[in-house]
């Protein structure tokens, strides 16, 4: 029954997708999230879906008007670096059989993304791929909610076998990385039933976390915890969510789970915490010994176990160089989301922009702490959190561009600034729409912001701020 109704699903989306290929990267997100083929245990457990829709929607966008444009930025040309840089170290891989078998998911994984970035070009589009990522993650993490409070907490939550998420420290990471989008969506929904609905989904996803019986995931939500308290708008909310969280925590958690938890500070004496650093030391040893690291999966042959980092993965997988343009595509989205965050904060009709930047940002400290314990350097969801802070700030920028440069071509006006004759202070031999200081071959402001100067808006918006307030 699974097969046929995923078939369907899939199937007859296709007709859509010619239509309108964005909705391509809508299913080719909730396929490649969650997996729901993956939940069958018939002829769809292996079916080619995800290629099915990808081909198709490859299809639908070349015969489309959509713009064949990727937004050109740092981040995105550092990716594209990386991938090269991957793809090098995976020809000069020490286990070649092993390395292509990984590079041939995460070169899918990229062109996905790509499709993303020149797909997902305004705000509706922006707005529904968080409700796919949220609705795609956010099941395990209503179903294992509800599978940890069944079982008194003694159940343990998997994700879905063969997969990225498929362990439980990887499905704890991957509902980390989820909760910050949920609570995103709880601030931009005005309708109540679907508000309290994504609320008692957050509650959910929170005891699923628990019930994983993951150390790493809960070092993360508790960092992801106080960042939503400390940046979110409205504090009271999540502030009695968590006391309400610690409240019932001991009668969802069994003994064996605070027994768990508190080899975090006994980690000398923990097992498992000595096979992480013997992972990790042998992963610096093959940093060491090759500049382009081992390739893909070396350190399963050469030590039987992963690396449980997704640094010292990247580390020994990619070397020195890797795992630099890994940490900077970090420093670089966080860095993004703070630049969106300023642009917005004299735009009460931009908050939605400014709620989301904040809580891809508070996703990425999710991912990055858990991750520190876990090896999942090439899942999905940390490369369309980048996509997604790409293409806010180019939505943000054009819609920023709009409101200072109205369609009739005339700057809208700013104090101290007039276009089309002298302002007052002008050099007689300065052109009309030049601002006083400004060289006569320098390009006129109204172009300037006409032709995408976001940062000059910024500025612009500031100044007129505070001669409002003189």
């Amino acid at each position: 029954m699974r097969d046929i109704l995923i078939t369907v699903i899939v199937f007859g989306s296709l007709p859509f997708i010619l239509r309108n290929p964005f909705f391509g990267v809508i299913m080719w997100t909730w396929l490649g999230l969650m997996n729901p083929h993956r939940l069958a245990w018939g002829f769809s457990l292996n079916f080619p879906f995800a290629l099915i829709v990808f081909v198709t929607t490859v299809m639908a966008f070349a015969a489309s008007k959509e713009p064949k444009k990727i937004p050109v930025s740092r981040e995105i040309v550092l990716l594209g670096i990386f991938i090269l840089w991957m793809l090098i170290s995976t020809i000069l891989a020490w286990f070649p059989h092993l390395a292509w078998a990984q590079w041939d998911k995460v070169w899918r994984i990229q062109l996905g993304i790509v499709l993303t970035l020149m797909l997902t070009n305004n705000r509706q589009r922006i707005h529904l791929m968080v409700w796919t990522i949220c609705i795609s993650l956010g099941f395990y993490g209503f179903k294992g909610g509800i599978w940890t409070v069944l079982g008194g907490g003694h159940n343990r939550v998997y994700g879905p076998d063969g997969t990225f998420i498929g362990g439980n420290n990887e499905i704890g990471l991957a509902l980390v990385m989820t909760v910050p989008l949920i609570w995103y969506l709880i601030m931009n929904t005005k309708a109540i039933w679907i508000r309290n609905g994504l609320y008692g989904a957050l509650g959910f996803t929170m005891v699923a976390i628990i019930g994983t019986h993951s150390r790493g995931a809960l070092v993360g939500v508790f960092i992801m915890g106080i960042m939503i308290i400390l940046k979110s708008r409205r504090k009271f909310v999540p502030i009695l969510g968590a006391v309400a969280f610690l409240a019932i925590l001991p009668y969802i958690a069994p003994a064996e789970w605070f027994a768990r938890m508190e080899t975090i500070e006994t980690f000398e004496q923990d097992q498992s915490a000595q096979q992480r650093l013997h992972a990790w030391r042998a992963a610096t040893a093959i940093a060491n010994s090759s500049v382009t690291g081992g390739g893909y999966d070396v350190l399963i042959p050469t030590n039987g176990t992963d690396a449980h980092s997704i640094y010292f993965e990247v580390l020994c997988e990619q070397g020195y160089p890797g795992l630099a343009m890994f940490l900077l595509l970090i420093l670089m989205t966080w860095l993004k989301g703070s630049r969106i965050k300023r642009l917005t904060r004299l735009r009460p009709d931009l908050s939605w922009a400014r709620d989301l930047a904040t809580m891809l940002q508070t996703s990425l400290v999710g991912y990055a702490t858990c991750g520190a314990f876990l090896g999942l350097g090439y899942f999905d969801l940390f490369y369309l959190l980048i996509a997604l802070m790409v293409v806010l700030y180019k939505v943000v920028s054009e819609e920023l561009v709009r409101s200072t440069v109205p369609a009739g071509g005339a700057a809208t006006p700013v104090p101290g600034v007039q276009f089309g004759r002298q302002s007052p202070g002008q050099t007689p031999g300065q052109t009309p729409g030049q601002t006083p200081g400004q060289t006569p071959g320098q390009t006129p402001l109204p172009a300037r912001l006409a032709n995408g100067g976001a940062l000059d808006v910024a500025r612009m918006r500031f100044g007129r701020h505070r001669l409002k307030h003189c």
